[in-house]
């Protein structure tokens, strides 16, 4: 019989997202930091010196390397803006500085992208370093 706190039209129906009549563990995507089998202490994480040693490092990259983008991407409207004699140039053909420098803009976009899955990779090991560190240090936390 279904519950009236249920709104489903079929009780423990496939569709429901947090059926009334599970039993046994929850899903991994449902459980909480508190409950995780292998749980850590994230505020000793976050107090870690490697841990603040990866977050500087991500933003060594992240931060000039976002800037870079946004100011090579705003270029190209501003020197057409500012200077259309300049970017009217023709380099070859019908084809001007600016459709160039657009087309550039694409280059660039995969340059910075490959660049990033290189410096990301690193920092998924540094944090899978840091998370096997921590997961040595406390035993398993009992659910209940």
């Amino acid at each position: 019989m279904p519950s009236p706190d249920d709104l489903t039209p079929e009780f423990a129906a496939p569709t429901d997202v947090a059926r009334l009549d599970r039993r046994g563990a929850k899903p991994s995507h449902e459980i909480t930091a508190a409950e995780e089998e292998n749980g850590r202490d994230w505020n000793a994480i976050a107090a870690d010196p490697d841990f603040k040693r990866l977050l500087a490092s991500k933003a060594r990259f992240i931060v000039p390397a976002t800037l870079f983008f946004v100011i090579y991407y705003f270029t190209l409207p501003i020197l057409v803006g500012w200077f259309p004699r300049f970017m009217d140039q023709r380099i070859f053909g019908e084809v001007n500085l600016a459709y160039l420098f657009a087309l550039s803009q694409f280059f660039v976009a995969w340059i910075v992208a490959f660049l990033y899955l290189g410096a990301a990779a690193g920092w998924d090991r540094q944090a899978a370093k840091l998370l096997a560190k921590f997961s040595k240090r406390r035993a398993p936390v009992a659910r209940g």
